[in-house]
């Protein structure tokens, strides 16, 4: 794969994010297609091998958030950049919208029941942040749908204030209990969308992939922009970044989201499981055992 700079999308809250300035497309990072599936190939042994090791250490959990706008490309991303990984290691949560049960609590109580277990990856497709996302969008969900106090909603800026700390707390409070958060933003050109919504309805085999809420979301293009801006602003930290993938090409965004996650789990202060000549002498008395069996 050519050199690249992964840093260049990371945002850690030590400048303001402004999301036109961020990059929908860059350079291929892959000769041609077998290229493409060369390094896919590599990058899933990777993932597969780090995590391993941080089973074995069992000290360390990775959370790995995907958000995007519809057609961005997260449920493929997810495929295949986890292809290959020991599904004893990584599990993926979909969040769809919320239930009657799920409305009857906090809005972070959902996700705190589908975070992964010590030495495994957690992926969530959608989560928390919806809450300060497709709720700020359409304030409406807050009144109208979620149960929460009157007092509660008579300052809706306030509550979002308040909701981007408490998901800042709790990444926090999940790094320094050993899970780290990686979150990625996968950001797509209004015309790439269109694109892939069309091609959703013109072959026939995608028509299941269509919402037709997916074209009224469109409308409201502009606030969605705005509200990643902001919520990437605020939740941006040096333990728990943001990394803002270009995504109009989905081959360049896989190979990216592979690398950074890759790049994050080396960072983990795994400690390598070292040979112990004296239990492998102990071991190798069983063997007998083993054979009268």
């Amino acid at each position: 794969m050519k050199d690249f700079d992964t840093d260049q999308f990371r945002y850690d809250g030590d400048k303001s994010f402004k999301i036109k300035k961020a990059p929908t497309k860059v350079d291929d990072l892959y000769e041609d297609d077998d290229h493409y599936e060369a390094l896919l190939r590599q990058q899933a042994a990777d993932i597969d091998k780090w995590q391993e090791r941080m089973y074995a250490h069992n000290r360390y959990g990775l959370v790995v958030v995907f958000q995007a706008l519809d057609a961005a490309g997260k449920d493929g991303t997810i495929q295949h950049v986890f292809t290959g990984t020991n599904p004893a290691g990584v599990r993926v949560c979909s969040f769809k919208r919320p239930t009657d049960q799920e409305l009857d609590h906090d809005f972070l109580w959902r996700s705190w029941r589908e975070l992964p277990e010590r030495g495994t990856i957690g992926i969530f497709n959608r989560s928390y942040y919806e809450e300060v996302l497709v709720t700020k969008v359409h304030p409406e969900i807050l009144t109208q749908t979620q149960r929460l106090p009157e007092k509660a909603v008579t300052n809706i800026d306030k509550l979002f204030k308040h909701r981007y700390e408490a998901i800042v707390d709790m990444e926090k409070y999940l790094y320094r209990n050993g899970f780290i958060t990686i979150k990625f933003y996968l950001h797509v050109s209004k015309k790439e969308q269109a694109d892939r919504l069309i091609a959703r309805i013109e072959e026939q085999d995608k028509n299941w992939k269509f919402d037709e809420g997916d074209v009224k979301e469109r409308n409201f293009w502009d606030d969605y922009q705005d509200a990643y801006e902001t919520c990437i602003d605020e939740t941006a930290t040096d333990n728990s970044p943001w990394y803002v993938i270009p995504a109009d090409d989905k081959k360049n965004m896989r190979l990216i989201v592979g690398q950074i996650i890759i790049r994050e789990l080396k960072k983990i202060p795994i400690e390598e499981q070292q040979p112990d000549d004296a239990r492998f002498k102990e071991l190798q008395k069983l063997i007998a055992v083993i054979q009268k069996q």
